[in-house]
Parts: structure tokens; sequence; C-alpha cells
């Protein structure tokens, strides 16, 4: 592994950090500083401000082996970090002075730079949540519609970048095992890493024209790069993410389904799967992306072999046993995720059926992150089909606006090559509409036979005062239906027929032990 410690300046930089830990260069106030160190940096906490510090290192995708070059990166760090926290990240600062006798923001010759940032609260990184079992759904939703709003609005590659081609997502994801390779000494180590080598050779084979084609429309952005829980905090219990990729403008102009890949990694690694496929489905129902799953699981394997080699920089870095076991155990837990994502489970097809307020939507979301399926709301893919947002109200009267028969049609249509797209892409998908006509019903049932796939139907009930309670305490819901609504569905209803019946799993909404049973199932059978 390329890793060329500058020497002269490791040598002052360590008596700079041990200068400002142990003196009152940084505050005025009686108070420990606090040091933090990563592979490539030192982060003094004050208690107020943290100031962070590069380290001059030079790795195969980083070189911060000149002053220089490290005063550029502190201000392509604030440029880049005031897209997202324009609150946390203050300014760079010089320090000049002697290495043993520093003075922060003085005059003079810099003999080193930092980034001044708000230091936020202790306890309010997603990791330390995750860590201590506090990582909640609230929070996944947040971040997912934060990071799909910063994708809409972040500068796209042109077409004369080199960033995002296929060949240079390649080359990123090959040096992964450049890195690794050499300091491997277990053989079993040695055969996964061959193993998955292999797999990544034949995906980038198979889908290389599509992460071209996704580049050319406009899929490959400026992004935050380095998104995963370490990097994302509460403020004032919002959601902020932090720290992104200033180092590297290759490892951030980056295909947006990338970027969700890392965090969903990170999630996987804290054993929160749900969690992870909510964040995807909640991603992909704002930006409507689902082509995406095309070549998501290449980015899931890149993004776990990124998290494993950093945890071998790491373990080179550590002094002290227990902290190299550490990053060793974190090293074989991310090999174990890239090598989960190179293997395929068994799809199923899904569809909901029911009147509104009985629960389909809920119920086919726990489905979705239970099993890992991707989750398809027909109220979302309906207005988007109709230029609406979701939140926006189409002011459609019943059986008008975007819901006549011919709007209908167009919807279940679209619906239905949303959910064949999905499979072909090795996902399990739930279709969560009424499918109360049979001709709707029917498309996707004859889509999961051509491919031989099961094909199940969730039957949601309710009682009629349920159905309309659910309905009237709806907020900021894509859903458009009223009571009215739902009394029209009952009088024009289809039965479900015998043979649909073979295939259906009904469930009352009131009590759901027959769902949880029917789920535990599907995982048994490795589904998803």
């Amino acid at each position: 592994m390329t890793m060329e410690p500058i020497s002269t300046d490791t040598v002052i930089n360590h008596t700079l950090v041990q200068t400002l830990v142990s003196g009152h260069v940084l505050t005025s106030l009686p108070v420990s500083i606090r040091l933090v160190e990563t592979h490539i940096s030192w982060v003094l906490l004050t208690g107020q401000y943290a100031y962070k510090i590069k380290k001059p290192v030079r790795f195969g995708f980083l070189d911060f082996s000149s002053l220089e070059k490290r005063h550029f990166y502190c201000t392509e760090e604030i440029r880049l970090n005031r897209r997202l926290a324009p609150n946390i990240y203050l300014d760079v600062v010089p320090i000049t002075g002697t290495p043993a006798h520093p003075a922060v923001g003085g005059n003079g010759t810099a003999i080193e730079y930092a980034v001044k940032m708000t230091q936020f609260t202790d306890g309010q990184l997603l990791s330390e949540r995750a860590e201590n079992g506090l990582l909640s759904v609230e929070e996944i939703d947040q971040i997912a519609v934060l990071l799909a709003e910063f994708h809409e609005i972040v500068e796209r590659a042109g077409s004369d970048s080199l960033y995002g081609d296929a060949l240079d997502i390649k080359h990123w994801f090959d040096e992964n095992f450049d890195q690794i390779a050499p300091l491997l000494e277990d053989e079993r180590d040695q055969q996964q890493l061959e193993k998955i080598r292999r797999w990544g050779e034949s995906e980038w084979t198979n889908k290389s024209e599509l992460m071209q084609f996704r580049k050319q429309q406009g899929y490959v952005r400026e992004c935050h790069g380095d998104l995963h829980l370490s990097n994302i905090t509460l403020v004032d219990g919002k959601v902020t993410l932090f720290d992104c990729i200033e180092f590297n403008p290759a490892l951030r102009w980056i295909d947006l389904i990338s970027e969700v890949a890392f965090l969903m990694i990170d999630l996987f690694y804290y054993g929160y799967d749900r969690h992870a496929f909510r964040f995807l489905n909640r991603y992909l129902q704002v930006t409507g992306d689902y082509r995406s799953l095309d070549v998501i699981h290449y980015y899931l394997v890149y993004r776990a072999l990124v998290l494993a080699k950093v945890s071998l920089l790491r373990r080179q870095q550590q002094c002290h046993g227990n902290d190299k076991q550490e990053a060793q155990k974190r090293f074989q837990t991310f090999m174990s995720l890239a090598e989960r994502f190179t293997r395929k489970n068994q799809a199923v097809m899904m569809i909901t059926h029911g009147y509104s307020g009985s629960g389909k939507s809920f119920y086919a979301e726990r489905c979705a992150e239970t099993i890992g399926a991707i989750h398809i709301r027909s109220d979302a893919e309906r207005k988007r089909l109709f230029g609406y947002q979701l939140s926006d109200a189409t002011d459609s009267e019943i059986g008008g606006g975007i819901y006549t028969q011919d709007a209908n049609v167009k919807t279940y249509r679209h619906l239905a090559d949303a959910a064949d797209s999905i499979l072909h892409a090795g996902f399990s998908v739930i279709t969560d509409a009424t499918f109360l006509k049979t001709w709707q019903r029917d498309i996707f049932r004859q889509a999961a036979h051509a491919l031989a796939l099961p094909f199940y139907i969730l039957d949601l009930n309710a009682a009629d005062e349920t159905r309309e309670s659910r309905i009237r305490q709806r907020i900021n819901d894509a859903s458009e239906a009223t009571v009215d609504v739902m009394r029209e569905q009952q009088q024009s209803a289809q039965p479900l027929s015998q043979a649909e019946l073979a295939c259906t799993i009904t469930i009352y909404t009131e009590r759901d032990s027959a769902f949880d049973t029917w789920l535990a199932s599907l995982v048994d059978c490795n589904v998803g």
C-alpha cells in the first residue's frame, strides 16, 4: 500500500499537535483539549471550537505532502462543507510561530493551517447513536430527504469531464485490491478478496455501458463523497451532514447512487439493515431513480471495500494491541459485507390490495424493510408521472384530473415497468396501490410468471371506521384519497378470483400476527 509520510513535516506536526493539546494556545479557558486522530488528520476539540489539522501523508488517493497542498485542501474543505453545514465550518486559520510555541490565527509565516469549526455536542454523531441503539427512523427519513434535495441542486459533471466515466469507476474499484492485497497474511482473507475481485470484473463488464449512460444522463455530480454515520450529526435535533471529501475530486464527483450505497454499508455494519433499506426506499421515492438499482450492487461492494481498506490503514497506524484487533475486526466485517452483495437472493413480486386507509403503505413499508425489498408507492409515482411534486395537491375530482381511466392505465403500466426493472436488478419489489381492478392485478401477475418468480397479493383489511379515521389523520402524505374516494372504491372494486386467492396473504391490520409469520417465512427462504 502506498503510504509515504514526509519525515520532516511529520516530526514538526507531531510536536505541534502535542503542544496544542497540552498548552493554552487554542483557548484561554481552563479546559482540557481533546484529540481525535484519524488516518489523515488530527482534530483538536476545545469545547467551543474544533480545529482540524491535516497529516503530512501521501496515499494513493490523497496527497497532503506539502504545506501548500494542505492549505489548498483546507480551503476546499470549507467551500464544500458550507453547502451542507454552513454553521459548523467557519474558516481556515493559519498557525504561525514554531511547533513548540505556536500561535493560532497569528501574524507571520504559517507553519501549518487548520480548519476551524463549531464543535457540536458529544453523543450526537449518528455513529455514536447507532452504537448505543438509539438511531431512529425519523433520523433516517431526514437524511433521505436532505440527501435527495442536496443531490438535486449540486453541480453535474459535463460530458468532457473524466469524472464518473465507466473506466474511472473501475479504476477506483480496482485500486482497493491493489492496496488491500499486500497487507493480507491469512489465506482465507486472500481467497475472499480474490473472489470479490472476480465478481467485480464480471459486474463491471456487464454494467459499464449503463454506468457511462448514467453519466450522460446527469447522474454524476459533485456529491458529499464520504457519507457514513460518523460524518452525520444532530444539531438542535436536525440531521446535519459534514466532512465532505475535499482531498480528491474524483472521489466526490460520483454517481448519486454510489453515495447512497456508502451510507447503506455503514448502516449494515452497525446492524441497522432495516434502516438501510428504509433509507434507500425513502430516497428513491423522492428521486424516482429506480434504474440506479441496476448498478447499486457494484457500489455497495465498492463502498464496503473502501471501508475495509480504511480499517487496514488504521490497523497499520495503531500501536496498541486492542486498537489493532478492533481495526482488524472492522476490516473483516466490511469484507463480509462486500462478499454479501456479490450474492443474489431470491426475488419476489408483491402487490398490495385494499381500499384507501386499509394500511397498505404501512405494511408494504414494513415488508420492504424486513426482507430488503423495494417499495414503490403508486401515490408518489402517479404524481411524478404527471409532473407534480410528492407534496403537491392536484385538486383532482373523483375520476378526474390525474385519476381518469386513461391516467389509471398509464399509472399502472408505469408501475409495472418500474417493478420489472427492479426485479431484473435482483431486488424483490412490493408495489403499493389499491389494485381493486382485475386488469391491474393481471399485469403484475403475468409479469412475475414471465420471469418465473413468486407472486404474492397482500390483501389488507380494516373496519370502515378504522379506514376513515386513518384517512382523516393523514398529514403531508402523497395520497390524496378522501373518505368519499374510499366509498367509491367500495362500490367499484372487483373481487379477487380463486386463482388470485391462492397466492393471497390476507392481513387484518388491527391484528397482524399472520403478517409477521409470513414475513418470517420469507426471511427464512432468503428472499430479498
